[in-house]
Formats: structure tokens, sequence, C-alpha cells
């Protein structure tokens, strides 16, 4: 069975989502790892609840970027991790931790890559609402590179923007298409990895 590492900076929703996913029976594979580089983050608790210590990584007591990803590959080696996934990790990994990882590093993000890569890619679709109202916006899986959200994509999902639409209602939307669209593509590169 294969073993993911999730990385998480936050709610850890995603995380959550997939874990249920994992205790299901409906992703094959096993969550050998959580890490944090956030020791206040709410996705600690939502790991624990599945029995999931997860280890904190807090980039505060690294004084350099170079050793805290030290710090997490050891973590990810030592447990021998076949795939990564960052659900709602943020920070931007460095071009030799892609490289060490090539293939085996899994993103979320919420736009139809190429559109709207970043940090803030849902007010930036909401805030062009009026251009992309008959295309909308969407979600997008893919593998990591060093370039920030220009991966190959594994799968995406359109959502899309209607007129009367808040942000708030977007995100609603995006973060719902998330929760179903991440188990789906991370089924098919355990598939094809099999």
């Amino acid at each position: 069975m294969k073993k993911l590492a999730i990385f998480v900076s936050g709610s850890g929703t995603n995380m959550e989502n997939i874990l249920q996913h994992i205790k299901d029976g409906k992703i094959q594979a096993e969550a050998a790892l959580i890490i944090s580089d956030n020791p206040n983050a709410q996705a600690i608790q939502r790991a624990q609840k599945f029995g999931i210590q997860p280890v904190i990584v807090d980039r505060k007591k690294f004084d350099s970027k170079e050793k805290f990803e030290e710090g997490i590959c050891r973590q990810v080696d030592q447990k021998k991790i076949d795939f990564i996934i960052l659900a709602g990790f943020m920070r931007i990994l460095s071009p030799s931790f892609v490289k060490s990882y090539s293939g085996r590093i899994l993103n979320i993000h919420p736009s139809y890559l190429p559109q709207f890569p970043g940090a803030h890619a849902i007010r930036d679709a909401f805030e062009n609402k009026t251009k992309l109202l008959v295309s909308g916006t969407g979600v997008s899986v893919h593998f990591v590179t060093e370039q920030v959200d220009g991966g190959p994509v594994i799968k995406q999902a359109h959502v899309p923007i209607h007129q009367d639409d808040t942000l708030e209602s977007l995100e609603k939307r995006i973060h719902e298409t998330e929760y179903k669209l991440y188990p789906e593509a991370l089924n098919l590169v355990l598939d094809s990895k099999s």
C-alpha cells in the first residue's frame, strides 16, 4: 500500500476529506505522515480525530528555508513516503525540494489552471467575474514542479460563476468541488503507479 504524507498549514478540510476517504476504503493508501508548518493550524485537531498525531515543522524555528525543508525531508524519508499531498500547505517549495520528489508531489489549486495561479485564485476569479460569467472558474489537481501552479494537470473541474455570487458563495462551491476532485485525482495517480 502506498504511503502518503499530507502537508497542511490551516484549517485542514481537504486533509480531513482525504483521511475520511482512506478510512472508508475509497482511497487505497496509508496516511503515514501529516506535517504542519503551523503549530496553531486547525488541521492538527482534525488529524487527531483520525488518531494521527501531526508532526510540526515550524518554519520560525529554522534560520533558513533550506534547513526548514531538510527538517521536512528527514520526516518524509524516514517514513518512506511514496506521495506528498499538499492540502492547503501555504509555502512555496524550493526547486531542490521539488526535484528530490519529482513526480511525487500533488497539489490542489482553486482555479481552472492556467487561469489564476497563486495564493488568491478565488478572489482573483471573483474580481473578474464579469469576464468569466460564461467560462467560470474551477479546481485543478496537478503535479508540483518548480513553476508555481504550473505542473502537469491530473484532473480539473469547472465551477460556474453566477451573476449574484458573493465571494463566500463562490468559495463554498469551489471547496465542495475540491472535496470531490482531490480524491478522484489521487486515485488516478495511485492506480497508475500500482
